[in-house]
């Protein structure tokens, strides 16, 4: 016999996000992405939308990520094709980022795909248009307010300071150009 789930908001917080990242994993895996690749490009689309160039910092804090792992993930995608980093112009320890047209075509059509995706998951609470769903996020935004201020001094909130080293500034010969950097639309109001 199957035992029953353990009615915590813990436990069912968890097993509806590891779900919900299965469902998103097996859903994007067509694009040949992960949740974690889908996660960085869709928030760079949002972020960078107004013609924004975010550091690689900046675009963790937004996407809720670790700055390493980002790092990680943009390298990757830098490889692939699907985004650019250059030298930040005020921050010689920093990279700015954007897409590259193949990348933002790909966060175009994975987002649909994730659009449907979320319409399906949300069904049982009536969808994304119905009052459950206008509470649930809600309830969702409030527990994040409040472990946002978990461990910080006296409850504050916000990004906490860059515990990244300085990047050696290289010497650069005369005539150096550095790449710009561009924008795109989707990410964050998917689900």
């Amino acid at each position: 016999m199957t035992p029953r789930r353990v009615q915590t908001v813990g436990y069912l917080v968890w097993h509806v996000s590891t779900k919900w990242r299965i469902a998103v994993d097996r859903a994007l895996k067509q694009f040949g992405l992960t949740h974690a690749h889908y996660l960085v490009l869709g928030s760079l689309s949002e972020f960078s939308r107004g013609g924004a160039r975010p550091s690689q910092r900046e675009l963790a804090d937004f996407a809720a990520l670790e700055v390493m792992y980002v790092s990680k993930l943009v390298r990757g995608l830098e490889r692939s094709g699907l985004l650019r980093r250059a030298d930040h112009p005020d921050d010689p320890r920093a990279f700015q980022l954007e897409l590259s047209t193949r990348g933002a075509d790909l966060v175009e059509r994975s987002a649909a795909v994730m659009r449907e995706l979320f319409h399906q998951l949300l069904t049982p609470i009536g969808g994304r248009t119905g009052k459950r769903h206008v509470a649930l996020m809600r309830t969702l935004e409030a527990l994040l307010d409040k472990a946002d201020t978990l461990g910080r001094p006296n409850g504050t909130r916000g990004p906490e300071t860059s515990r990244r080293p300085p990047r050696r500034v290289k010497k650069r010969p005369a005539g150096h150009t550095t790449r710009s950097v561009g924008s795109v639309p989707v990410g964050r109001g998917v689900a």
